[in-house]
């Protein structure tokens, strides 16, 4: 079985979702990334249910909606999650102002 990569993800959502009307554009992505923080709150109430069957539901929700933004709005989230990566490699332990 062939290893998907996140380019792949990202023009299967695009497709499924474009295909069935959904098309995100920068003058809407609010609405599309808080559809993304809704799938997110799923998920809370999945983990508060201890149901790990639906929360793991709620994540993979969560990553097409945002493959789905990835792919209309082109931002080749590969190389950014890479770039990304590498920063956060080079940060100190539990860097920011949290309290854990």
């Amino acid at each position: 079985m062939k290893t998907s990569t996140l380019e792949d993800f990202v023009k299967e959502a695009k497709e499924i979702a474009n295909s069935k009307g959904f098309h995100v554009t920068w003058d809407n992505a609010p609405v599309y990334l808080m559809l993304v923080v809704t799938e997110l709150a799923e998920a809370m109430e999945a983990w508060r249910d201890d149901d790990r069957k639906g929360f793991r539901e709620e994540i993979a929700d969560t990553l097409i909606r945002v493959f789905h933004l990835c792919g209309d709005l082109d931002l080749r989230i590969s190389e950014a999650v890479k770039r990304k990566m590498e920063i956060n490699r080079t940060r100190p332990y539990r860097h920011g102002r949290k309290r854990l």
